[in-house]
């Protein structure tokens, strides 16, 4: 079943019944804001002790979440989930990179596919931590370990192949 919490939010309510037994249905809120902290602390109270996810794709630190209403979202957002899971895609100086956070640490990776002959590549960063990277650490990493930018690769492998579409399969 689902319920709209907000319509100029987009904020929303759904809950997934399990078919076996009602501990093991699961509760969404997504894209919840500081106008439904309140909804928030109705809901988890309804919910009990079943799961309940907290969605929202805007989020990246405590900040984003914008309550401002100081103990009372710390207590109902920040003390009361345990876990905490991030996945944000985008281009550092010209890279596919990638960071995850998974409670209690930050991980972060350049995914490098543009050589066909050797597949795509996973090239960790940074040490995990429990602090979000930063841009300019990440970037000083990426020149560290990709010294050539993925520009000047893609120069040297059609130099060295020729151009994609004049390669034979």
């Amino acid at each position: 079943s689902s319920q709209v919490l907000s319509e100029p939010d987009c904020a929303g309510f759904f809950i997934q019944e399990s078919k076996t037994d009602a501990k093991n249905d699961v509760a969404a809120i997504l894209f919840p804001g500081p106008d439904q902290l309140r909804n928030i602390e109705e809901i988890d109270e309804m919910v009990g002790s079943r799961a309940l996810i907290l969605f929202n794709k805007q989020f990246q630190r405590p900040a984003d979440f914008g309550f401002g209403k100081g103990d009372r979202c710390k207590k109902a957002v920040f003390d009361k989930f345990r876990y905490g899971f991030a996945f944000q895609e985008f281009s550092c100086r010209g890279e596919d990179t990638k960071l995850t956070f998974e409670y209690p640490n930050w991980q972060s990776c350049v995914i490098c596919d543009e050589n066909q002959d050797v597949g795509q590549q996973e090239i960790a960063l940074l040490e995990p931590s429990p602090e979000r990277p930063a841009y300019d650490d990440l970037q000083k990493k990426i020149n560290e370990v990709l010294p050539e930018p993925i520009w000047m690769r893609k120069m040297g492998e059609a130099e060295e192949k020729g151009l994609k579409f004049q390669r034979k399969k």
